[in-house]
């Protein structure tokens, strides 16, 4: 089982992935880490007590929210306790001895080599790979050794299965970055609060006319900045759907709890999936 001191920290994707930057970022080097082939993994991980924190991505600068994470937040009932945000930056990478002009296959995520999409327009000659994981593919060439293939991934999978890397930054948008939670069921010390909170909820609402206005104005009256908002289809209830918010503020701070008396009566469901800080 799992040790109070040293937390064991469940993740989608290999070694050098970047949920494993993340979850440094958020709790520091000296943690066990626990690889998941899926996200799934990483929730069943956290119900069987084989974890004690789960870091998964949540959002992405280019390509929008990972959909099927918010649907797991839902049903694992497990808290959000943190946050924090990894800037994406993909390399070239080889096994020792092979060189740029080498290569000509090109393994990584299918959004990884999407992100990438100018680079490959420019080496026309390698072919697109889809592989489960960025660090999974450096592993794969670790541990098969295909002729003429490299991966894209993070700069830590190539130190950590031992890769050169041929051409560093081959992303399309510096300006892309990925927002990860942090997730636990251990309680989380109380006490006086400072600095900027977020609260992460989910509601239903009846489909009727300014529905959806009258949760909005439930947080403007109390002048709660919603930052962001999105809609996902309510399983058994064709063309239903749940709202995930984020907002500004904890929980327990009044104005906080009065929105959520408020909307209480106006939807449905409704669920705080957690309040948190984030790590910079």
């Amino acid at each position: 089982m799992p040790t109070k001191r040293q937390p064991t920290v469940a993740f989608q994707g290999e070694l050098g992935a970047f949920s494993h930057m993340a979850a440094q970022k958020l709790l520091g080097r000296h943690i066990r880490l626990l690889p998941c082939t899926r996200f799934e993994d990483v929730f069943q991980a956290l119900r069987a007590d084989t974890a004690t924190h789960g870091v998964i991505p949540i959002e992405n600068t280019l390509h929008g929210s990972v959909h099927e994470n918010y649907d797991h937040l839902l049903e694992f009932d497990v808290p959000i306790v943190g946050e924090t945000s990894i800037r994406i930056s993909h390399q070239l990478i080889a096994m020792p001895g092979t060189k740029l002009r080498d290569v000509r296959r090109a393994f990584s995520h299918p959004v990884a080599i999407n992100q990438c999409l100018g680079f490959f327009a420019a080496h026309k000659d390698i072919e697109r790979m889809p592989f489960y994981d960025t660090a999974g593919s450096v592993k794969m060439l670790k541990e098969e050794g295909p002729v003429g293939a490299a991966a894209i991934a993070s700069a830590a999978a190539a130190e950590i299965y031992g890769g050169v890397i041929l051409k560093r930054n081959i992303e399309d948008d510096r300006r892309n970055f990925t927002r990860f939670f942090l997730l636990t069921k251990q309680k989380m010390k109380t006490g006086p609060r400072s600095g900027a909170w977020k609260t992460t909820l989910v509601l239903s609402i009846p489909n009727r006319p300014g529905s959806l206005f009258k949760v909005t104005a439930a947080l403007a009256l109390r002048d709660l900045n919603l930052t962001k908002i999105e809609s996902r289809p309510l399983r058994g209830k064709p063309w239903e759907y749940l709202f995930y918010i984020d907002l500004q503020g904890h929980q327990q701070d009044e104005a906080t709890r009065n929105a959520l008396k408020h909307l209480s009566e106006i939807t449905s469901i409704v669920k705080v999936l957690g309040s948190y800080q984030a790590v910079p």
